[in-house]
C-alpha cells in the first residue's frame, strides 16, 4: 500500500480532550486568554488539531474518524471546523484523563465494527515531515491487521534528554514492515530521571508517542485486563449508542467513573504485547512546553506567530 492510499476499513481516533495548562502563561500572554494548546496555531495558518486531522485524513476516511473533545471546547472546534468536516464527534462531559478518551472513542468504533483496527492518535504533538510520518504510520496499521493480539506502538528517536516524557526501552527485532523494523518492547518507564534518560538514549531507547495502530478486539480485551474498575462505565456507553438515552447515559457514567492514565495504567502492564515501530527522520515534539515549541520551530526553520519573550516560562 502506498503511503498516501487509504485504509478503508481502519478506524481514526483523534484524542483533544485536554486543557493545555502547562501553556496557560504562553498562551494568556499571547491571545489574551486561555486556549488549549491543540487549537493553537503557534506556526503557519493551521492549529495542531488541524494538522492532526488532516494527517489522519491521509489514511482512513472522514466517516471513520472519530475526535474525542471536552465539552468546554465546543467552541473552539466550531471557529475551526466546519460540520461536514467534523466525522463523528464525542463530547466528554469531565475530563478523566486520557483512559476515558480512549476508550470513550473504542466504545463508539466497537459499537460500528466490533473487528476493527483503530489509529490513535494525540492531537497535540508536532511531526515533521508529516508524509513520513503517515507512511510509518501506514506500516503500523498492516501490521495491526496481520497481527491482531499486538499493539503497534510508533517511538520517536531521542535528540536531547527529556524527563518529561514517557520511554520504551526495545527490545529484540522479531521482524520488519514495509522497510521499518518492528521490535519487542522491554519496558516503558514515564518521567525519569535525568540521568536515566542519558543512559537511556545511549542505548538506543525511545520517546512513546502514544501513537498506536492495533485491533479493537484485543484494545478492548486489555481495557478489561487492567482497568476492571473503568470498562462497565464503556460497555453500557456502548448499548447506549444510536439510542435516544445515548446522551443521558454519557452524562452519568463520567460522573461516577475515576480517572486513569492510558500510558501508565494500561500500556506499562500489558508491555509483552506491544511492538514498537522507529520514527526515523521524522521529527517529533509533544508541545506542552513552550521551550519545546521554540525550539522545534528554530529547529525545522518555521517562524513563530507569537512573540518569542513569552516562551520565558519554560
Amino acid at each position: 500500500m502506498n503511503r498516501g492510499e487509504k485504509h478503508g476499513q481502519v478506524w481514526s481516533i483523534i484524542l483533544a480532550g485536554g486543557d493545555g495548562e502547562r501553556l496557560r502563561s504562553l498562551t494568556e500572554r499571547w491571545l489574551g486568554y486561555h486556549k488549549p494548546k491543540q487549537y493553537c496555531t503557534f506556526t503557519g495558518t493551521r492549529s495542531m488539531l488541524q494538522h492532526t486531522l488532516d494527517r489522519a485524513d491521509v489514511l482512513t476516511t472522514l466517516e471513520r474518524r472519530v475526535t474525542v473533545i471536552s465539552r468546554s471546547h465546543l467552541w473552539d472546534l466550531s471557529l475551526q471546523l466546519s460540520e461536514e468536516k467534523t466525522g463523528k464527534l464525542l463530547v466528554q462531559p469531565a475530563n478523566r484523563d486520557t483512559a476515558a478518551a480512549v476508550f470513550l472513542g473504542l466504545a463508539y468504533v466497537r459499537a460500528q465494527d466490533p473487528q476493527g483496527t483503530v489509529v490513535l492518535y494525540p492531537s497535540d504533538h508536532f511531526v515533521h515531515p508529516e508524509e513520513r510520518f503517515t507512511a510509518v504510520v501506514s506500516s503500523a496499521i498492516v501490521a495491526a491487521e496481520r497481527l491482531r493480539r499486538w499493539l503497534f506502538l510508533l517511538g520517536a528517536s531521542p535528540d536531547k534528554v527529556e524527563s518529561e516524557y514517557g520511554w520504551i526501552q526495545p527490545g529484540a527485532e522479531f521482524g520488519r514492515m514495509n522497510g521499518h523494523s518492528v521490535r519487542a518492547v522491554q519496558a516503558f518507564v514515564e518521567k525519569p530521571s535525568v540521568d536515566w534518560c542519558r543512559r537511556a538514549m545511549s542505548a538506543g531507547a525511545l520517546w512513546n508517542t502514544l501513537v498506536l495502530a492495533a485491533n479493537v478486539k484485543i484494545l478492548w480485551s486489555m481495557g478489561w485486563s487492567c482497568l476492571p474498575e473503568v470498562m462497565p462505565f464503556f460497555e453500557k456507553y456502548q448499548e447506549a449508542i444510536g439510542t435516544l438515552k445515548e446522551e443521558i447515559v454519557l452524562e452519568e457514567i463520567f460522573k461516577e467513573m475515576p480517572a486513569r492514565n492510558f500510558s501508565t495504567d494500561l500500556l506499562q502492564r500489558v508491555y509483552k504485547q506491544v511492538a514498537v515501530i522507529e520514527l526515523k527522520e521524522v521529527i517529533w515534539s509533544d508541545w506542552g512546553r513552550s521551550r519545546r515549541i521554540v525550539d522545534t520551530l528554530i529547529q525545522t526553520g518555521k517562524s513563530p506567530n507569537f512573540p518569542l519573550a513569552y516562551d520565558a516560562a519554560g
